[in-house]
């Protein structure tokens, strides 16, 4: 299911990074605790009044070649235009009104979007007379903010929520499996997407998806019904939004929300850039299938040793992620293209795979068995039992004497054994530990 976009925009030190921490919360140190997954974010999911969404900060875009600021922050502005549902228009307040602000208020006032005007640090009673001139902007009651202190988020957020749209799905059989391409500009997204439905020849029909600018394609293959969303570049051309590649983002985001299956296409002749691994990053935190498909191989030099080196190169920077499959193809040649839909339909079956409880059970045993969890201040962990709760992805529930005992590194080795047991290739696994109660 797709989420709607709020975007964080404003000329920069008046507190957007600030505001966007608090609004995604936790989630950022998940992220951070996973092995290989850069820091350096810019989007997050963000959740108020049973509402989701995906949150972006521009502040963290960076405009190659733009000098002049209130040029950097007009594109900043237009691509939040250009992506969001919502946008939460951010000024501060010690400095008042200033002339970058107002730049982007006309810019914003044009588009016809909800805009939510943010006045940050109103830190006491003192600022808050200081909110008054951001009236004459245009954008109604401005929402008085503390990033610093965290006071008025609340308020931020309701009016946030109240502006989201409600974003339906298209309705598709649960046995069509949905494949999202995603990666960087000028990977070969699009020709990888021709290549594969150029060689089936059974397009059904194009329809509309839920973002404003995607396509659904339909096809079938060996009996096998699939669905690609596209995740093709910005519609706008020209130098400034080919080198916002950060940006481009948020167009994968859309696109993951809703798939079953992720493609993650790597451009073989450049290799891999720190931006493969943000994108790859989201796709495997929303918990869906995935592999790593490199392109352009025809005109790779290859000796013997270049598809081991490579795939160990890709190994090496998304430690996160391997368990994800990697496909060599050309989507100009063809070449090995043949073994990329029986890999996305294998992955696809792993990720909706469910494990009888007993069966489980008897690989937990073992797995304690051969490797005890070691003691903790003379306290050692007692497992009870397992039990698989939900499917895409595979989440695991184990219950245990007490959950503080339960290690990052047990955890990750009893992971490991059952994915041994159960293959699950393609998929990442969810697992959590809860306390028995005594009823149990």
């Amino acid at each position: 299911m797709a989420k709607p976009v709020v975007a964080i925009v404003g000329r920069p030190n008046v507190g957007k990074s600030t505001i966007f921490n608090r609004v995604i919360g936790d989630r950022l140190a998940i992220v951070e605790d996973k092995p290989g997954v850069t820091r350096d974010r810019i989007y997050g999911s963000g959740e108020w009044n049973g509402k989701t969404f995906s949150i972006i900060d521009t502040g963290g875009i960076e405009i190659d070649g733009v000098d002049h600021i209130l040029r950097s922050i007009r594109v900043q502005a237009e691509l939040a235009i250009e992506e969001a549902d919502v946008i939460v228009f951010m000024c501060e307040a010690k400095s008042g009104v200033t002339q970058s602000d107002e730049e982007v208020a006309q810019i914003l006032f044009r588009s016809g979007k909800p805009v939510i005007l943010a006045v940050n640090k109103v830190d006491n009673m003192r600022r808050m007379d200081d909110i008054y001139e951001f009236y004459s902007l245009g954008f109604g009651d401005p929402v008085p903010i503390s990033g610093s202190h965290g006071t008025g988020i609340g308020d931020l957020l309701d009016e946030v929520v109240k502006n989201l749209p409600d974003l339906t799905e298209d309705e598709y059989e649960d046995d069509v499996i949905k494949v999202a391409l995603i990666g960087r500009p000028n990977v070969g997204k699009s020709s990888l997407v021709n290549a594969i439905l150029g060689e089936d020849r059974v397009i059904v029909s194009e329809v509309a998806g839920t973002t404003r600018d995607a396509i659904d394609t339909p096809f079938e293959k060996d009996g096998q019904k699939y669905v690609i969303i596209d995740t093709a570049g910005m519609r706008k051309r020209g130098k400034v939004y080919e080198t916002t590649e950060k940006y481009s983002v948020m167009r994968s985001l859309k696109a993951i929300e809703r798939a079953d299956v992720v493609l993650v296409v790597i451009n073989g002749e450049e290799g891999i850039i720190e931006q493969d691994k943000h994108i790859a990053g989201y796709a495997h935190e929303a918990g869906k299938a995935a592999l790593f498909v490199v392109n352009k191989w025809d005109v790779v030099e290859k000796d013997d040793k270049t598809m081991h080196q490579n795939e160990q190169n890709i190994r090496d920077n998304f430690l996160f992620m391997s368990y994800a499959p990697i496909v060599f193809l050309s989507a100009k040649t063809k070449q090995r293209l043949h073994k990329l839909l029986p890999v996305i339909q294998h992955v696809a079956q792993q990720h909706a795979r469910r494990i009888p409880t007993h069966l489980l059970n008897d690989v937990i045993s073992d797995a304690v068995a051969y490797n005890p969890p070691p003691t903790d201040k003379g306290r050692r962990l007692r497992i009870n039992y397992a039990t698989q709760v939900a499917v895409k992805p595979p989440t695991m529930v184990i219950f245990v004497n007490d959950p503080e005992l339960m290690h990052f590194s047990y955890e990750r080795y009893l992971e490991n054994r059952i994915r041994a047991s159960f293959d699950f290739e393609g998929t990442p696994m969810r697992l959590f530990t809860r306390r028995k109660s005594d009823e149990s």
